[in-house]
């Protein structure tokens, strides 16, 4: 008889720390113990208790292997386990969109959702739906815009908080809510004038109270980095035995070493009765720098799932940076720990959510930093050049990076533009692919070479169609020697503007022209230039802050002229004041 390859996917047993006696023709103990079996990879998945084509992110899988056999397969025979599977948790969509002037609108968040679906990530976290109306939105076009990944909701421990999460996802194939209430002593006393006990209540309640609605409840035990042990262990046992699913240990601050972290880690698992019943997941920020280690600390210590941003972005110092520990356990294979993640769309997403949310990758940033695979030093070029591997741990091309990309040029045409989109996770209509395409010309007639980030840029151009405030004209006199002095015209809500000034600098001159015009109370609180590629026809991008009326707006503004592009991102900023008139 010949040999059949079969997938065995094992799920977590009631039996703590077992593996089934079961063979492949027989079933046993639903939820918990689940076999799917097919003829080769990729082939069509049944799950011999009758669901077929379950989505396995609802379940806590424990192994996932491949066996050739010719008959019944049996599990305490000789099979080497290939992996345990960590589940990829992004929360770009929702953590990391606290940044301040990092906002999205649907249509981008849509756009990232995608961007990660093809990156295969297992959960996206994709809103706080009773926050806004807009946060309600996305999580309803989110989930109608994707097909496999889990969409997750987040709510306070609030039943309505809960409703609202619950009518957001109505529309998700494979639905979460992502409940919880904060455990430290400084939650407990200084935000919620409570006591541990009516805590643990109010955790248990909020659990039972999801799982009317979904099967899959995540429960965050916020700043358990915090929390004492005993405390944490008490308040994860009551919520999985409310049904939680998936348990989250936070640290909020970012306060923990990593050895601490992954003792809190072990600790759950040591004492709290029922653990193998739920996924234990990591939500670690950066704010001391060691989001990253503490993620790896838990998941060396058991957490099967990490909650993680792309670029680590996220409120703060960020969060840890989902390229860095999917890249971590792709170099360290004798960790023996897989992830769903296609590594070679690292590159293309992280270049995307940077660009979207108008946030410069640092160039030292591990695996997307634009210096990330840079030798400059004389000793390492020659031993690259000799061998990859003698300073190389990860090959660019697994990212990603191809060093053999196509570069556009003016005589590029459209078909090469749409491909080069494409690749970076972009789709346009017609319309708007003419749109971009003239910008692209234009911007080719001032450049030799058009990259990446260019593309980026220009694909994302469009959002200032709409703006009550824009530019009509800019012209700038400046040297050595002599006074800077701008002119410049303004279009608002379609009536014209001019004026000039005098400056410290062409800059200076431009925005005081800008501020006659604009006659209101305005600081600028921060300027940031930074160039997209290299070169001096290069495209600049310009970040700045303004202060108006107490309140702090983010403006963007790119071009290959630096002072247009600050005055453009001075411009972004007003057409964001909350006023009735300009």
């Amino acid at each position: 008889m010949t040999k059949r390859l079969y997938l065995c996917i094992v799920f977590k047993s009631k039996s703590k720390n077992k593996l089934c006696n079961t063979q492949c023709l027989t079933v046993s103990l639903f939820p918990y113990r689940l076999f799917y079996f097919g003829n080769e990879i990729g082939s069509e998945m049944y799950c011999l208790s009758g669901y077929k084509q379950k989505s396995l992110s609802h379940f806590p899988v424990r192994k996932a292997f491949f066996i050739k056999t010719n008959g019944n397969i049996n599990i305490k025979d000789n099979i080497k386990i290939m992996s345990d599977k960590l589940f990829i948790f992004d929360t770009t969509l929702r953590d990391g969109e606290q940044v301040p002037g990092c906002q999205l609108n649907t249509i981008e968040k849509i756009q990232v959702a995608k961007a990660l679906e093809t990156l295969g990530v297992d959960v996206i976290e994709a809103g706080f739906p009773v926050s806004s109306p807009g946060d309600f939105n996305s999580v309803v076009e989110i989930s109608k815009a994707v097909t496999w990944p889990t969409i997750c909701a987040l709510t306070r421990a609030v039943e309505k908080d809960i409703e609202v999460a619950a009518d957001a996802l109505k529309f998700a194939k494979h639905k979460r809510i992502h409940t919880g209430i904060g455990t430290s002593d400084y939650h407990i006393k200084y935000k919620f004038n409570s006591t541990r006990e009516e805590i643990v209540e109010r955790a248990v309640a909020a659990v039972k109270y999801a799982r009317k609605y979904v099967e899959d409840v995540e429960f965050y035990a916020e700043d358990a980095g915090r929390t004492d042990n005993e405390y944490l262990a008490r308040v994860v046992e009551a919520v999985i035995k409310a049904g939680a699913t998936v348990v989250n240990i936070p640290d909020t601050t970012g306060y923990c070493l990593p050895d601490e972290f992954g003792a809190k880690i072990k600790y759950l698992f040591d004492h709290v009765d029922g653990i193998q019943n739920a996924i234990i997941a990591t939500h670690c920020h950066n704010d001391l720098g060691m989001a990253t280690a503490n993620t790896i600390a838990g998941i060396m210590n058991g957490a099967r799932q990490a909650e993680v941003t792309i670029n680590g972005i996220g409120e703060r110092a960020g969060n840890t940076s989902m390229e860095e520990i999917v890249m971590i356990l792709k170099s360290h294979k004798e960790l023996n720990i897989d992830t769903n993640i296609n590594t070679h769309k690292i590159y293309p997403a992280s270049r995307m959510v940077s660009s979207l949310m108008n946030m410069p990758i640092q160039p030292n940033k591990a695996i997307v930093g634009r210096n990330a695979f840079a030798h400059s030093s004389g000793i390492h070029q020659d031993g690259v050049l000799k061998n990859a591997q003698t300073y190389e741990i990860i090959d660019p091309h697994d990212v990603g990076i191809d060093e053999n990309s196509i570069i556009l040029t003016a005589r590029s045409g459209r078909a090469a533009l749409k491909h080069r989109l494409e690749v970076l996770g972009i789709e346009l209509t017609q319309e708007k692919l003419d749109k971009v395409y003239e910008d692209f010309l234009k911007l080719a007639d001032r450049k030799k070479e058009i990259h990446d980030d260019d593309i980026l840029v220009l694909a994302g151009a469009d959002r200032s169609i709409n703006h009550r405030v824009k530019i009509d004209y800019l012209q700038v006199t400046s040297g050595v020697g002599v006074r800077s002095v701008a002119s410049l015209g303004l279009n608002i809500s379609g009536e014209k503007f001019e004026a000039a000034a005098e400056g410290n600098g062409p800059v200076d001159a431009a925005i005081k022209a800008l501020k006659k015009i604009i006659n209101r109370q305005m600081t600028l609180k921060e300027f940031t230039i930074q160039a997209i590629s290299k070169g001096s026809d290069d495209v600049g991008k310009v970040h700045m802050q303004v202060e108006y009326g107490g309140n702090f707006y983010y403006g963007f503004g790119a071009n290959t002229d630096i002072i247009a592009a600050s005055v453009e991102a001075y411009v972004d900023c007003i057409n964001k004041f909350k006023i009735e008139n300009i």
